[in-house]
C-alpha cells in the first residue's frame, strides 16, 4: 500500500447546527490502490454546505467538514491509478465512490450519484465505516475515477463551481437533449442560474431569464439569454405562456408557484427541479392531462457528465461569475453567502503551504 504524503488532514469543521465551523483535524483513510491523495487549492463554497451545517435536511455527522466543489493537484496515487499522475491538476464534485460497474443498474446508464454504494463528498461514510469529509480542508483522498483534470485553459480558480454548479445544471440539458433553436427557461439567476444561461446558449437554445430583480436584466443578456422576464411585472409573464420547451428551476421557489410555471410551457414542454421548494407541492392534475407537460429533477453529475461539463465549458470558456476569499476567512464566506450577497460564488482560497 502507498503511504500518503499528508497524513493529518487539516480543516475546518462544522461541530453543531449553525453556521460557523472551527480548526479540526482527522486522520484519513489510507491511500487504497485506487485512490489519490489531492492538496487542494481551492474550495467552493456550495449552497448545500450550508445547509448540511445547518442541519436542514436531517443529522449531520458532526464533527463535519463540507465542500464539494475541490481543485488541487495530486502528491499521491494508489498503485492502480494509471490515468492520474503526482502532480495533475483535479477536480472532485459532489461524489467521491462509485461501483461503476457494468452490471449496476445507475452506474450503466451514466447516473452513478445514485448507485447503491456510492459515497458522497462529505456527511457520507465509507462501507468501512469511515467517514468522507470535505474540501474546506488542506487535502482530501478520494477514488481517482472521481478526482477529473482540469482542462489547461480553464483557469483554476474559477474551477471549483463548475464541479458541483456547472456539472448541476449542465448535465440534465445534455439527458433531455437540449438543442440548437430550443426555448429554455431559466428561474434564479444565482449561484446555478447563471451557468444554467451560458450552457444553455452555448447548446443554441434560445434563453429566457426569470428573475424579480430587474437590476440583473443587463447580466443576463451579456451571459447569453436571449430574453429577460421580469417576475414582478404581469405583461412580462404573460407574455411567456405557452412558449418553452424547457424550464430548468436553479432557486427555492415557493410550492405554488408551479401551476403557473405550467402555463408557460409549451405542449410536452419538460421542469426540471434542480432546488428544493419549500413544503409539499401541490398541482391541478388538468394541468398535466391538458397540456402534456412534465416535471422531472436531477440530482448531480456523474463522472462521465463531470468530463463533459469540463470539456465543454473549456471549449465555449463558460466560468463562473466568483469572489474569492482565503480558507481561514471560511466563516466570513460563509456568513456572505448565507445573506445572499454573493455573485454568484463563492471560492476559498489555501495558503501556498496548505497549511490551515
Amino acid at each position: 500500500m502507498v503511504e500518503g504524503k499528508i497524513n493529518e488532514i487539516h480543516g475546518w469543521a462544522a461541530k453543531q447546527p449553525g453556521l460557523k465551523v472551527e480548526p479540526w483535524s482527522y486522520t484519513p483513510r489510507p491511500v487504497g490502490e485506487n485512490d489519490v491523495e489531492i492538496q487542494i487549492e481551492y474550495s467552493g463554497i456550495c449552497g448545500s454546505d450550508l445547509h448540511t451545517i445547518k442541519a436542514d435536511w436531517g443529522t449531520a455527522l458532526y464533527p463535519l467538514i463540507v465542500g464539494h466543489e475541490i481543485v488541487g493537484k495530486v502528491i499521491t496515487k494508489g498503485e492502480k491509478v494509471a490515468h492520474l499522475n503526482e502532480g495533475d491538476l483535479v477536480g472532485v464534485g459532489a461524489q467521491v465512490f462509485g461501483c461503476l460497474q457494468d452490471d449496476c443498474n445507475a452506474c450503466s446508464r451514466d447516473l452513478d450519484p445514485h448507485c447503491p454504494k456510492k459515497v458522497f463528498t462529505y456527511n457520507a461514510k465509507y462501507a468501512d465505516g469511515q467517514q468522507a469529509h470535505g474540501g474546506y480542508a488542506n487535502a482530501v483522498r478520494v477514488n481517482a475515477n472521481y478526482a477529473i483534470k482540469i482542462p489547461a485553459n480553464i483557469d483554476p480558480v474559477y474551477a471549483p463551481p463548475l464541479m458541483c454548479a456547472g456539472a448541476t445544471v449542465f448535465a440534465p440539458m445534455l439527458r433531455k437533449g437540449v438543442k440548437k433553436g430550443d426555448k429554455v427557461g431559466v428561474v434564479g439567476i444565482g449561484g446555478l442560474g447563471h451557468l444554467a444561461i451560458q450552457y444553455a446558449s452555448a447548446l443554441g437554445a434560445e434563453v429566457y431569464a426569470f428573475s424579480h430583480s430587474p437590476n440583473k436584466r443587463d447580466q443576463c443578456l451579456e451571459l447569453g439569454a436571449s430574453h429577460f422576464i421580469d417576475t414582478s411585472n404581469q405583461e412580462d409573464v404573460d407574455s411567456v405562456k405557452r412558449t418553452l420547451n424547457y424550464l430548468f428551476i436553479t432557486s427555492n421557489s415557493q410550492s405554488n408557484q408551479y401551476n403557473e410555471y405550467i402555463s408557460w410551457m409549451d405542449f410536452e414542454g419538460q421542469i426540471v427541479l434542480l432546488a428544493i421548494p419549500k413544503g409539499q407541492m401541490s398541482f391541478k392534475a388538468g394541468e398535466f392531462i391538458q397540456t402534456e407537460v412534465a416535471i422531472t429533477g436531477s440530482l448531480i453529475g456523474g463522472v462521465n457528465m463531470l468530463k463533459k461539463t469540463l470539456e465543454f465549458s473549456a471549449e465555449h470558456q463558460i466560468l463562473p461569475t466568483i469572489e474569492r476569499f482565503p480558507m481561514e476567512k471560511v466563516n466570513e464566506a460563509l456568513e456572505h453567502v448565507d445573506s445572499g450577497k454573493a455573485r454568484y460564488r463563492v471560492v476559498l482560497e489555501n495558503p501556498q503551504s496548505s497549511n490551515l
